[in-house]
């Protein structure tokens, strides 16, 4: 059974088309225009073993806020209509990761309801030209869209990078765990009997 999606979304500020496989080997293929944002997605996929392909064409000519906020909401498309009706499903994951003096805990419910709650107390504003402000839109788009609840916190930190990067990997991990099949799940695992 595949576990794989591509969607793709055109606004006036952005045009991206993603493809994502739950079930990959970390093969990561990004183009956004946002240096540390694709360094940021490669990341995640590498370590969530999602293969991956990102195209994104936006107006970073005004900033780089519509895409990567339009990319979480790609993102969060691609990963619900990949995981199906999430039968078998390990649905939950809690993943703490060390990165140099970072440490960022992200946990994970694939519950059915699009929520986000983030505490990067990032220490600068930028990182190189990324607005470190952005790395908290795109987690609340993502959650929102992939209709999960997602928790990202930061434990301890002192490099904006470090902490950022940590982030997307931790992020990355948690959803392959909570994404994964386990054998043991009958049909979808909650007591509602739905997601």
């Amino acid at each position: 059974m595949a576990r794989s999606a591509t969607v793709s979304r055109k606004t006036g500020e952005t045009d991206i088309t993603i493809t994502i496989d739950l079930d990959g080997s970390g093969k990561v293929d990004v183009e956004t225009g946002v240096g540390f944002f694709d360094h940021m997605l490669c990341a995640f996929g590498r370590h969530g073993l999602f293969d991956l392909t990102v195209r994104a064409a936006g107006d970073t000519q005004v900033d780089d806020h519509h895409t990567v906020e339009d990319v979480g909401i790609v993102l969060g498309q691609a990963v619900r209509e990949a995981l199906g009706d999430k039968a078998g499903i390990t649905r939950f994951a809690d993943v703490a990761l060390a990165m140099d003096e970072s440490l960022v805990q992200a946990a994970i419910d694939v519950s059915g309801r699009g929520q986000a709650y983030v505490d990067l107390p990032v220490p600068t504003q930028k990182v190189g030209t990324f607005d470190t402000e952005l790395a908290e839109e795109f987690f609340i788009a993502f959650a929102r869209d992939a209709a999960l609840t997602l928790h990202v916190r930061e434990l301890a930190g002192s490099n904006s990078h470090h902490i950022i990067e940590a982030a997307f990997k931790a992020f990355g991990r948690a959803l392959r765990f909570a994404c994964e099949l386990d054998p043991r799940v009958i049909g979808v695992p909650s007591t509602k009997g739905s997601l």
